[in-house]
């Protein structure tokens, strides 16, 4: 089965679990997507080797703008009927609190869908969802 493939049987079932997994990436991560109040929902729990700074200690940033634009890419597969995977263009984060040692949650939506850019809005948080840790802007090339 090639990725396309998984991708339409991830979009029928609603099952993103597979595509997730075969992400190397996101396996280091340990991310996972969960449906939560009929929205995707990317769940990154805490490990060790997550922590940037070590004094404070706080989640590295670079893993946080890794779990932002995986959702985007995820979130766009899942809502939008691209043919091919997508490609990110640009991607812009605002870190605007540090991430604690603890599970962390991103939810992204489209904000336009266009035949070859697609935009999304992307936020991360942990505790409270209105209280983010971080929100990215994503363009993705889908056409």
């Amino acid at each position: 089965m090639n990725v396309l493939e998984a991708v339409q049987r991830a979009r029928e079932s609603g099952d993103f679990s597979p595509l997730v997994e075969a992400i190397p990436y996101l396996t280091f991560l340990g991310v996972r997507v969960e449906v939560r109040d009929g929205r995707r929902v990317g769940v990154m729990p805490f490990a060790d080797h997550l922590v940037g700074n070590p004094t404070v200690p706080a989640l590295h940033g670079g893993t946080l703008a890794a779990l932002l634009e995986s959702m985007a890419h995820l979130e766009c597969l899942a809502s939008t009927d691209t043919k091919q995977l997508p490609r990110t263009i640009t991607q812009t984060v605002d870190f605007l609190r540090s991430g604690r040692t603890r599970e962390t949650y991103a939810v992204a939506r489209v904000l336009k869908a266009g035949r070859r850019v697609t935009t999304l809005h992307v936020v991360a948080f942990q505790d409270d969802e209105a209280q983010p840790i971080a929100t990215a802007t994503v363009h993705l090339k889908v056409g």
